[in-house]
């Protein structure tokens, strides 16, 4: 396509909303649902024919993961969900007792429950206050102690968009001998993400929100040398060396693709493989600008306004969420804007909005146009 704005015209919910919601569930785009439409119904003509070439269609969405995070295409795993990708990690993980995690409090549910569930095994987690959202290495020095073996923490607080240093986390973590692990949903696809530059061992991210995918699609990313020390809780017959042999004898793959246990949801996949392929073709640093320009908008109109802003909005915190406390009641500001057809979200009593790379300026000045009639 000749100009972005010509993207745009994937996204049919502009049509009828104004969608600044990509930090909860966003909107596919019709390459996406052509994608897993096709799927579906070569399914449904011709049955499983084709396998061999759907298996290829999976190797390349590993490619293209990897790309995006400057990875190997043997170190991703697909998986439904972070939730998934996260549990696979801490239960694969060879824990002794007394060992201890640090984990970011509040955070995602996501990246904590896991974590706490291995409390079983004499695991301790160890909670890491945020600061308005923040977390840095220093954070991290205060709880250090013996027997912590591990820190995991969401690259982006979902509250008001706080964005961690990976690569200053990745430092420390390096110099204290300690595995990092990444639950990255609220930045990839957003910001640029360099699993081996940041030192990251593993990472979880699901398909829904930034990068554009569709729900129950998630990408798993395991460091080689991290992953020789795991052993997959879940196995199956696609865990398996030569899985299209059937064979009985208990061989697990090499490659991250081994925490695969069984047959893929081939069509909701094949979704996140379009997806990822409208972002490589927009490029990273494109995209995160467009975000970035929108979001700059956004912060001029709202301290125009004098509204609060809870985000950070300088580098290297900021993200593409923008979190703000509307005047009077935050429930009844979130329900007239919907009722309005604007998209966002309620989080801890305040109005959360995320816009992608096809958002317009013109979708900014709508926003603000029915502000002022809820206000």
């Amino acid at each position: 396509m000749s100009t972005l704005t010509a993207y745009r015209d994937l996204f049919p919910i502009c049509n009828s909303r104004l969608f600044l919601n990509h930090a909860a569930i966003a909107s596919p785009s019709l390459r996406v649902v052509e994608r897993m439409n096709a799927c579906m119904v070569e399914c449904a003509e011709q049955g499983a024919r084709n396998e061999s070439q759907w298996n290829q269609g999976l190797d390349k969405i590993r490619c293209d993961a990897a790309k995006l995070m400057g990875a190997k295409a043997e170190d991703i795993a697909l998986v439904s969900n972070t939730s998934t990708g996260l549990s696979l990690i801490a239960a694969a993980f060879p824990w002794r007792t007394g060992d201890a995690v640090l984990v970011p409090v509040p955070d995602f549910p996501s990246n904590i429950h896991p974590w706490t569930n291995l409390g079983r095994l004499g695991v301790q987690v160890i909670p890491v206050p945020r600061r308005e959202g923040r977390i840095d290495c220093r954070d991290f020095a205060r709880a250090l102690k013996p027997g912590v073996r591990m820190v995991t923490l969401s690259s982006v607080n979902y509250v008001n968009g706080a964005a961690a240093d990976l690569e200053e986390i990745g430092a420390f973590c390096r110099e204290k001998g300690l595995f990092f692990v990444v639950d990255a949903i609220q930045s990839l696809g957003a910001l640029p993400v360099d699993v081996g530059r940041a030192g990251i061992h593993a990472l979880a991210a699901g398909g829904h929100k930034w990068l554009l995918g569709p729900m129950g699609s998630a990408i798993l990313y395991l460091n080689h040398d991290f992953r020789r020390l795991l052993h997959p809780p879940l196995v199956g017959w696609k865990s398996m060396q030569d899985s299209d042999e059937f064979s009985e004898k208990f061989q697990l793959r090499d490659d991250a693709a081994a925490f695969e246990p069984g047959t893929p949801a081939w069509a909701t996949l094949f979704g996140l493989g379009a997806a990822l392929e409208l972002l490589a073709e927009i490029g990273t640093e494109t995209v995160r600008s467009r975000i970035f320009a929108r979001c700059d908008e956004f912060i001029t109109g709202l301290q125009a306004r004098d509204i609060k802003i809870h985000s950070p909005l300088g580098p290297p915190e900021r993200s593409g969420i923008l979190s703000f406390s509307p005047p009077g009641t935050p429930e009844r500001v979130f329900q007239a804007l919907r009722a309005q057809g604007v998209e966002l979200s309620l989080r801890q009593g305040l109005l959360r909005i995320s816009p992608h790379f096809y958002n317009s300026s013109r979708d900014v000045s709508t926003f603000f146009d029915t502000l002022a009639t809820i206000l």
